[in-house]
């Protein structure tokens, strides 16, 4: 597998053939994921998803995972990051999701919720100790009403850095998504007065017409 980010490249762009067969909105998201080089890149290398290259990115820019690790991917499946988080050096990765993961070899997936007491207490056990990165790439369904979507995403974020707080060893690191615009001022103020550092980014393979980015957190002060 290729360790850095894929870059995007000029292709001839693939159309269609049985377009009748699917409606407007439908054929837009074929043909999207044809023309897409993360989802082929993520094909080739064989990742779950065309997000891990997402995690990757971040992980060249911010030296999130260090060599033997503990890792928590909060939302993970279909555990792309997991296999990012892996390839990169972690040493156990513990995922949990509200959907079955299937298995990967050197991670542990969990279903449930990462809130309920019962969830966190056996994340915890397997992972055999505080962690030393938390992700999350939770992401609400969309309404299309960006306030409301706003609010939602910030709310998840919101839960997985109380998360983050109770598991996090000193020194740890955190990484959010979060939509852009709105208001993030509350957020901000509580990863800096938890965290040495906090940045934002955009990775390339996050989509142009995509709104999200990631707050990156590092230096938890326990």
């Amino acid at each position: 597998m290729s360790s850095g980010p894929v870059p995007p490249g000029r292709r001839t762009a693939v159309r269609l053939k049985s377009a009748r067969k699917h409606t407007a909105s439908s054929q837009r998201w074929l043909e999207r994921q044809l023309n897409d080089p993360y989802v082929q890149a993520a094909k080739t290398q064989g990742f779950r998803s065309r997000s891990a290259f997402k995690l990757i990115e971040l992980d060249e820019r911010f030296k999130l995972i260090r060599p033997g690790a503990r890792v928590v991917d909060l939302g993970a499946a279909p555990g792309g990051w997991a296999q990012a988080a892996l390839q990169r050096g972690a040493a156990r990765v513990v995922g949990i999701d509200l959907l079955p993961i299937e298995p990967m070899p050197g991670a542990t997936f969990l279903t449930g919720d990462f809130q309920d007491p019962a969830s966190e207490a056996e994340l915890l056990a397997v992972l055999g100790g505080p962690a030393d990165l938390v992700l999350s790439d939770m992401a609400p369904n969309t309404t299309g009403h960006v306030g409301t979507d706003h609010l939602r995403i910030m709310a998840l974020a919101e839960l997985a850095l109380d998360f983050a707080e109770r598991v996090l060893s000193p020194g740890g690191a955190f990484v959010t998504k979060l939509f852009q615009g709105g208001a993030q001022g509350a957020m901000l103020s509580a990863l800096k007065q938890r965290f040495s550092t906090v940045r934002h980014a955009k990775p390339a393979a996050s989509r142009k017409e995509s709104r999200e980015l990631y707050l990156i957190a590092t230096g938890f002060r326990g």
